[in-house]
């Protein structure tokens, strides 16, 4: 991926290196559901964070932090995808007449207080739509190429894209209505609504690449693979027969790995936002 010649966002809030207190996580159960949340992308975690309570007051303290020159070449990396995101999203909303408003990204260390609750680095990069904040702890890409087998910069910048494609569904009021159609649906049905907005943010990352590289030439020979690996690898499907040896449909929140490489390549290909609407396709 072409990025070293790209702009550097100004909306990234570099937490890297303080302490925040722990989270507590009440019984086995709470332990468990964060164990298996830890394996996507993606999620609320105001899902499960309303079941934790903090030791202490939960204020950041500086911590010295050691960074290598890896993890500064990472941070300048989001940087410079997360401003890509802001050049073609402001594009596309303008052309529908549309004011975006650019999200923060913020860097942290181990655990993070947000709008959402405290979070660990557990639980992977998210969007909290009460602050309108992206987190991500740099040392997910280190799991990404060791343990998801998805390494690549086009694979890392699929991650940030698609969480900024959960920014673009808050704004257009896609991410409330579903949460209110989630709260008054079953366990399953919530689910299944669960997978529609994980996959529309799929296909929203990929409508991004498309005007990206459209723009800017960003794509390398081999991008569009990497990228579609990442998404095969974090497929429900995938992650629970390697965590538990055998699937179950009725749980999974963001979708198959082919569901996963499906989306994203439509808006890919497309680069209209109107593919994306996964809450009418009839086949994900």
């Amino acid at each position: 991926m072409r990025w070293m010649e790209g702009r550097r966002s100004e909306n990234v809030e570099d937490r890297r290196g303080t302490r925040v207190s722990r989270g507590v996580v009440g019984g086995g159960v709470g332990a468990l559901l964060l164990a298996l949340v830890a394996m996507y992308f993606g999620v609320d975690p105001s899902v499960f964070l309303s079941q934790t309570t903090t030791e202490g007051g939960g204020t950041p303290g500086a911590v010295s932090a050691n960074r290598t020159p890896e993890e500064n070449r990472l941070a300048d990396f989001v940087s410079v995808v997360l401003a890509d995101t802001e050049d073609t999203w402001r594009e596309l909303f303008r052309q529908s007449g549309k004011t975006y408003r650019e999200p923060t990204l913020v860097l942290f260390t181990d655990s993070v207080e947000s709008a959402c609750g405290l979070a660990d680095a557990a639980v992977g990069p998210f969007y909290c739509p009460g602050d309108q904040k992206v987190y991500i702890d740099l040392g997910f890409y280190r799991e990404m190429k060791e343990r998801f087998r998805a390494p690549g910069d086009f694979a890392q910048a699929y991650v940030i894209a698609h969480e900024i494609g959960h920014h673009v569904q808050n704004l257009l009021g896609i991410s409330e209505q579903v949460d209110s159609a989630r709260r008054r649906a079953s366990e399953a049905e919530a689910n299944r609504l669960s997978v529609r907005l994980e996959l529309q943010a799929d296909c929203l990352a990929g409508v991004w690449a498309n005007h990206a590289d459209k723009a800017r030439q960003i794509l390398e020979e081999g991008d569009i693979e990497e990228a579609l690996g990442a998404a095969s690898a974090i497929g429900d499907d995938r992650l629970q027969r390697q965590a538990r040896g055998f699937v179950v449909p009725d749980t999974f929140t963001h979708g198959t790995s082919d569901q996963r490489v499906r989306w994203f390549r439509r808006g890919l290909d497309t680069g209209e936002l109107a593919q994306c609407n996964t809450f009418k396709a009839q086949r994900l």
